[in-house]
């Protein structure tokens, strides 16, 4: 019966684990969207003030159960002038890291990015970008360390029994792909503050998403609908307010939040320091506080999820710890953007 029980008891905690996926997305996701913008929108690519941008992500979510979710992001992207005039394209990739449950469910993804950015005006920022995003998922599991019901019986559990499960490989590949477009200009009396609006549809050729042959088992579209703005309260201090809206089948996800700002040191066009400290909110899910400190030409930001929704009984309120490193850089080279009256700013 020790067995048994033990049984019952791993298999809520898996249960609860899925359950915690299913109602608030089927895709990975991060708390700090915004450090992470190729998964928001291909089109966010090279939306930012300099030549070169790397940002990380990494993810440790419900360690009030065994083997809970590890997710990582990796994102770099590259701006290059076009032509004479203002406009510029971005390449640039994302790779994804997750590894969750007992069985070590891993998702590895590879995905080149490409953006074209249009400029709209010769008097001041004003791009309409349109990305595309594509590339290689890989999905393995661990089938050695998988048990179902049907090794349990009178006896208790027995690992030699057949799982009664029949999968053509415990590994596949697919491919995947996205596509996006956003509007992102400037405004106010010396054109200091920015915005940006996008839209993009993700899985456009749904993927498989099953180890078994089954070509009904895929990945459902995504619908991201994005929205930021950047608005100076002095010239030492300024708001950033973030926002997204993602529906997927029949599941749909809200965050949104703000980060007060504020330079550090006598010179506030080259602060030596930034700090920035808010809040975000996952809808009916999670609250986020979130601090994050610049110093040129770095940033590291650390957010921790409080679990508000109905399960945080059983995850005993805890969320995920989420910790993101990012490395924003002009290029020493004739047709940096440095040197571009028009360049994006957000």
């Amino acid at each position: 019966m020790k067995n048994v029980s033990n049984w019952k008891r791993y298999s809520l905690a898996g249960l609860l684990l899925c359950a915690g996926s299913l109602v608030y997305a089927q895709d990975i996701h991060f708390s700090q969207f915004f450090e992470a913008p190729l998964l928001r929108n291909p089109s966010l690519a090279g939306i930012f003030t300099g030549d070169v941008r790397v940002q990380g992500v990494y993810r440790d979510q419900w360690n009030s159960f065994t083997n809970a979710y590890r997710t990582g992001s990796l994102n770099a992207e590259y701006k290059l002038p076009v032509g004479r005039g203002d406009d510029f394209m971005t390449v640039g990739g994302q790779v994804l890291f997750d590894k969750a449950g007992t069985v070590g469910l891993t998702t590895t993804s590879l995905l080149p990015a490409l953006n074209y950015h249009k400029s709209l005006s010769s008097q001041k920022t004003m791009y309409l970008s349109m990305g595309f995003m594509g590339g290689m998922i890989r999905k393995s599991i661990d089938a050695s360390k998988m048990t179902t019901d049907n090794q349990y019986g009178p006896g208790g559990f027995d690992p030699t029994a057949p799982t009664g499960e029949y999968m053509t490989a415990p590994n596949y590949n697919t491919w995947d792909a996205s596509v996006g477009m956003s509007f992102n200009t400037t405004f106010g009396t010396l054109k200091e503050n920015s915005y940006f609006i996008g839209a993009a549809y993700h899985h456009l050729n749904r993927p498989r998403n099953a180890f078994y042959r089954n070509a009904e088992i895929e990945l459902q579209p995504k619908y991201v609908f994005s929205a930021g703005i950047t608005f100076g309260v002095d010239e030492y201090s300024y708001f950033i307010i973030q926002a997204d809206h993602s529906m997927q089948g029949s599941f749909s996800e809200t965050i949104g939040g703000a980060l007060y700002s504020y330079k550090l040191g006598n010179d506030p066009e080259n602060a030596l320091y930034t700090i920035h400290a808010g809040a975000f909110l996952r809808w009916k899910d999670a609250l986020i506080p979130v601090v994050k400190l610049d110093r040129y030409p770095l940033s590291f930001a650390l957010s921790y999820d409080v679990n508000v929704s109905q399960l945080k009984t059983a995850s005993q309120g805890r969320g995920g710890i989420e910790i993101s490193l990012s490395w924003i850089s002009f290029l020493d080279r004739d047709n940096s953007s440095q040197y571009k009256m028009l360049c994006p700013r957000f």
